[in-house]
């Protein structure tokens, strides 16, 4: 046992979280604020953060960091530039939201799709009791049946939300993207897919070459019968032109699960949208319990495949 391990934010992860076998000190702090972050890590040779951010001004002042384990598969809060020339690794977590990310992302289109929304709301206000007939159809309903999802992101959790998708008797399109690209997957011009999507989902990183990927012009492209469904990183979308999207009837509706800035701790725009045809849920498509746990497990792998010499989900 040789490394000083500290884990940054331990809150933000709802699970066992079992001591790095190779720690002889091993610290969890439940969150971490910008002003005791390097006095936090001045003595440790590996850290874990999920969303605190490790930039280079942080990372000049911490020679003795050897390694980053990211506690997400996205890794936006860590400078890999900076990294890179400082000789640090950094690894994330692969594969662990296989199944809860697309099930949120459907949980989203159906609500959506059907105005589940808009139909709870009338019942809570006694609408249904007041109909002449045994229901009533106030709000348009559609089918998944037939219609087309386009996909931004060809991992695996485009790759499972397309499974689901197929299952509804859906047509998938995987929309061509700058890079990675997955070499297996047949790609559509994104222009292409704008137009034809009955629904488009969002599972791409977040990324210098993705940023606002969604904004006016690709939104005004969009069917105005389509819905947008981002459970990846808020900053993929031009969240001011999605509001204008909304109130002007480019689209249908969104569903997201992200924002540009988490916790929205100084209000955000986006949650003053008090309408049916958006939900917003609080970056929890990830979070089922056996999504965390195997988040947790793979987490510890990774220090432990590292100090090994066998690194693995290398990023850096």
């Amino acid at each position: 046992m040789s490394e000083h391990v500290v884990f940054l934010d331990r809150a933000s992860l709802k699970a066992q979280v079992r001591r790095p076998a190779c720690a002889s000190h091993y610290i969890e702090y439940e969150q971490t604020t910008a002003t005791d972050l390097v006095e936090r890590l001045k003595d440790a040779t590996v850290a874990i953060t999920n969303k605190v951010p490790l930039r280079a001004e942080t990372l000049d002042k911490l020679p003795q960091l050897k390694m980053i384990a990211v506690a997400a598969t996205g890794y936006d809060v860590v400078d890999t530039t900076a990294c890179r020339a400082r000789g640090i690794r950094v690894a994330n977590i692969r594969n662990y939201a296989v199944h809860t990310v697309p099930e949120h992302a459907f949980s989203l289109i159906l609500a959506l799709r059907r105005n589940l929304l808009a139909y709870r709301q009338d019942v809570e206000n006694g609408v249904w009791q007041k109909s002449s007939q045994f229901c009533f159809f106030d709000h348009p309903i559609g089918d998944l049946f037939g219609s087309t999802l386009g996909i931004i992101g060809e991992g695996v959790l485009g790759q499972g939300t397309a499974r689901i998708a197929e299952a509804f008797g859906m047509t998938v399109l995987f929309a061509d993207h700058p890079p990675p690209k997955h070499a297996e997957v047949t790609y559509t011009p994104l222009e292409k897919v704008l137009e034809c999507a009955d629904v488009l989902s969002l599972h791409c990183p977040l990324t210098a070459n993705t940023r606002h990927i969604i904004g006016e012009d690709q939104l005004r492209r969009m069917k105005p019968s389509a819905l947008l469904i981002n459970t990846a990183r808020g900053g993929l979308v031009d969240e001011t032109a999605l509001i204008q999207a909304l109130d002007e009837g480019w689209i249908a509706g969104a569903g997201f699960d992200v924002l540009t800035t988490e916790p929205p701790v100084n209000g955000h725009p986006l949650l003053d949208l008090r309408r049916p045809n958006f939900i917003l849920t609080p970056h929890v498509a990830w979070a089922s319990d056996g999504a965390m746990q195997f988040l947790a497990d793979q987490l510890i792998d990774n220090i432990e495949a590292w100090q090994r010499g066998t690194p693995q989900n290398l990023i850096v």
